[in-house]
């Protein structure tokens, strides 16, 4: 039935004169309902209707703009014409937008959706429900004559009319805009027809409200690295992390006015964040060399740090090799808010920027179920990509295990062996259906790693982000993990460095300190906590370790005391046995620097088996060169995130000594981080007083 006969079927419909009894018990019922209903308000996600804001906000519309019922003997009327011929309202759904429900008022008025709506309250929803469900259903039963129709007239409308609301939803799936349009055609004619006052109504394009939770981010729970006494434990072997996503969720929590959470502020993510301009060899053969500093400790006096840098190779723009890859992106209902899935769109749009014409573009998008939203693309077809992340929806629980298999499946379909085959995964990390076990979906990424195929994950929202899983999955993917806090972030990560964040030159990098024990009593690694490996990992190829993009700097910072200083922290044992003292040719050496990498076997399609080495001694002479800003600065970066961590080893160190510090480093700084890190460091002094 269209449109027109159905606005032919309200007018033959003759309405009572109006009954103020009506209206008043209408009203009262109303308010009873909804305080009744708003004791059992609730907040949940998947595919439940959220009923929290629903009755809230059509009170809250109802009494802002003084509605009114007039024209059909008030809400009861109303309801009895509305009951009987089943017009559908504006609909709404929390999770699924793209879904249609049209459910008639006298069946329950059942709040369902409309595809690009948001929340509306329909006109006296449930002053209708309240005051005239029971009345018109006996008085159908009754063939009572207070009906507005004739009994036989009112089923044969509903009857017709239930017809073309099925016409109406299988149209407006195919064309969202044309069911839009007529249910506000529908409205306005009630409004003409006199079933409602034409006074104020709310605009059915009100903004979809946000899903948030709060206080249930998830990180891994570690402990600081403890000294080390060099004549117990000379060794000290780590992966190196070229992640960032600790520094950005840092920031958006100093940017609300709270210190981040202890467990959240990794200190080796915070100093890499930043780039340093450290020195890189000329050609790919040696995809790294290290840059090696030692100098007094700037909190605590009659120590030493020692600063470790690499910077990978930077790859020239016509070296780079073809890219294949899928997008793994969470459309559940917990990504529905402004700050995860459509910045999540607007991110993979400014990547697409960064591909070259013969990169290809597959989208994989999980909620529920798993589906492929967009077949494998040239980036070339940019319009279509867009228009593929454009038309994303917020809806359903998280089968994230399901989305992940099927986005490798199809990476492995496209694998080019030439070529870079990358998974990227954008998520809140809520996984709540299929595989939910944290060591079943790794052992699934290290699998799938050894095909060629590598993952990287990218962090959004707060207060239910997983920041533990992500972890997990980026490291045993061959990928680096991000926060995407704004879009200045998603710029930096995925547009100015593109090359480091999807061209790995370098993998299965690790870092192994042997400390000369005739010069250096203890040392402590500052941060790495969750990249430690045991001594005996670092000659086996077959374990696992970071990964170096193209133009990545990883930077890593010991702690040391000087073996005759009085600032030591452990006492020399009562019978421990007599040291070894230093032969004549390395009396002038901190430690054994040692770094294990595997390089690119043919081009940057695959890696070799076995792992190359590199030493250097580090020597007094790294403690006698003229430190740079890049040092200085990592430096205050690592007092900073010290003293977020709770300051253990800092002593009377302050906010305002690093700001000081980071102040005098700060150097050129083209795009402005290390500004922003100094406000940081005053909204973390500022916050500090605050709790």
């Amino acid at each position: 039935m269209d449109e027109k006969k159905l606005k032919e079927l309200l007018h033959d419909i003759d309405a009572p004169a109006p009954d103020e009894n009506a209206r008043k018990d209408a009203t009262r019922l109303a308010i009873e309902a909804f305080e009744k209903k708003n004791q059992k308000n609730f907040q949940g996600y998947g595919k439940t209707d959220r009923p929290i804001g629903i009755t809230n906000n059509l009170w809250r519309s109802m009494m802002k703009n003084k509605y009114r019922l007039s024209g059909l003997s008030g809400a009861v009327a109303a309801c009895a014409v509305l009951a009987v011929i089943g017009v559908p309202l504006f609909t709404y759904n929390a999770m699924d937008s793209q879904s249609l429900n049209v459910s008639p008022v006298g069946q329950g008025a059942k709040v369902t959706s409309i595809p690009g709506e948001g929340e509306v309250s329909p006109e006296f929803r449930d002053a209708i429900i309240a005051a005239d469900n029971q009345r018109v259903e006996e008085a159908i039963q009754n063939g009572s004559s207070t009906l507005p129709t004739p009994i036989g007239q009112a089923k044969k409308a509903r009857q017709e009319i239930a017809e073309a609301e099925a016409d109406m939803a299988a149209d407006a799936v195919s064309a969202p805009p044309a069911a839009t349009q007529a249910n506000r055609a529908m409205a306005t004619e009630s409004v003409q027809m006199g079933f409602i006052a034409p006074t104020p109504m709310p605009a059915p394009d009100i903004i979809q409200p946000s899903y948030q939770d709060v206080g249930q981010d998830e990180f891994t729970d570690f402990k600081d690295n403890s000294v080390k006494l060099v004549s117990e434990e000379p060794v000290s072997t780590f992966s190196i992390d070229v992640d960032t996503a600790s520094y950005s969720f840092m920031r958006r929590q100093l940017n609300n006015g709270v210190l981040p959470q202890k467990d959240s502020v990794r200190i080796e993510e915070l100093i890499n964040y930043f780039n340093y301009d450290y020195p890189v060899p000329e050609t790919q053969d040696a995809p790294f060399k290290p840059t090696v500093a030692v100098y007094d400790s700037p909190w605590a006096e009659g120590k030493k740090l020692m600063h470790i840098g690499i910077k990978g190779y930077q790859l020239p723009a016509d070296s780079k090799p073809r890219s294949n890859l899928v997008f793994l992106l969470d459309t559940s209902g917990s990504m529905n808010s402004a700050d995860k899935l459509p910045l999540l769109i607007n991110s993979f749009k400014l990547l697409l920027s960064s591909l070259d014409e013969n990169d290809t573009v597959a989208i994989v998008t999980y909620a529920g179920s798993a589906g492929t939203v967009l077949e494998p693309t040239k980036a070339s077809d940019k319009q279509k990509i867009l228009s593929a992340l454009e038309n994303l929806r917020a809806g359903g629980s998280t089968a994230g295990a399901a989305g992940i298999k099927q986005a490798y499946n199809l990476a492995q379909q496209n694998l080019d062996k030439d070529g870079v085959n990358r998974v990227i995964l954008a998520t809140d990390g809520d996984f709540n259906v299929g595989i939910t076990n944290h060591q079943e979906l790794q052992d699934y990424v290290e699998r799938m790693r050894d095909t060629g195929i590598s993952l990287s994950v990218l962090g959004f929202g707060q207060g239910n982000y997983h920041d533990n899983l992500m972890q997990t999955l980026a490291q045993n993917g061959n990928g680096q993990a991000a926060y995407i806090d704004n879009l200045n972030e998603a710029r930096k990560v995925l547009v100015d460095q593109a090359g480091a964040t999807l061209f790995t030159i370098a993998k299965d990098v690790k870092i192994q300190v042997e400390f000369n024990p005739a010069i250096v009593g203890e040392y402590r690694l500052i941060g790495y906590e969750t990249r430690h490996l045991n001594r005996e990992d670092f000659n086996n190829d077959k374990v696992d370790a970071g990964e170096i993009g193209a133009g990545h700097a990883v930077t890593a910072i010991y702690e040391i005391t000087p073996k005759n200083s009085d600032k030591r922290m452990i006492d020399d044992l009562r019978y421990q046995s007599e040291e070894a003292q230093p032969s004549s040719d390395m009396g002038d050496e901190y430690a054994l620097l040692k770094i294990r990498y595997k390089k690119p076997d043919d081009g940057l399609a695959g890696f070799a088996d076995k792992s190359d080495l590199i030493t250097r001694p580090i020597t007094f002479a790294d403690a006698d060169i003229k430190l740079s800003d890049d040092i200085r600065f990592a430096s205050a970066v690592a007092g900073f995130g010290q003293i977020l961590r709770g300051g253990t080893f800092t002593g009377d160190f302050s906010y305002d000594d690093v700001i000081e510090l980071a102040q005098s480093a700060k150097g050129e700084d083209n795009f402005g981080y290390r500004a922003e890190f100094i406000n940081l460091v005053r909204l973390a002094k500022s916050a500090d007083k605050i709790e």
